[in-house]
C-alpha cells in the first residue's frame, strides 16, 4: 500500500493510504480529499480530478498519453507537471507521491 499526500489550495496536507492498482483520483474521493471533483468517474473525460504533481515525481511518473493531454486543455491554470489524477495508477512505485489540486477545477 503506498501513501500519497495531498495538498489542498490553502496548503493543507493530508497523508493517505492507497490501494494498489486504484488510482489516485479513488484515493482522493475515498478519503474525503477536497479539490477533487472526478465529475466523469475517472474515464479521462472531463478536467474535474487535475493536480499538480511534485516536481521530483513528475518525470517518475512519465508524461500523460495523448488522451489526457487533450483533456488537460479543459483544466484551470495548466501548469508543466499537471496531470489527471484518475490517470495516476497506484502502486508500490509511487508510494509518497505528492500532489496538489489547484484552487479550482475545470
Amino acid at each position: 500500500m503506498a501513501k500519497i499526500t495531498f495538498i489542498d489550495k490553502d496548503g493543507v496536507s493530508r497523508t493517505v493510504d492507497a490501494e494498489d492498482g486504484s488510482t489516485v483520483m479513488e484515493t482522493a474521493l475515498r478519503n474525503d480529499v477536497p479539490g477533487i471533483e472526478a465529475e466523469c468517474g475517472g474515464a479521462c473525460a472531463c478536467a474535474t480530478c487535475h493536480v499538480y504533481v511534485e516536481e521530483g515525481w513528475f518525470a517518475k511518473l512519465g508524461k500523460p498519453e495523448q488522451m489526457e493531454e487533450d483533456m488537460l486543455d479543459f483544466a484551470h491554470d495548466v501548469r508543466p507537471t499537471s496531470r489527471l489524477s484518475c490517470q495516476i495508477r497506484v502502486s508500490k512505485d509511487i508510494d509518497g507521491l505528492v500532489v496538489t489540486t489547484p484552487d479550482q477545477q475545470g
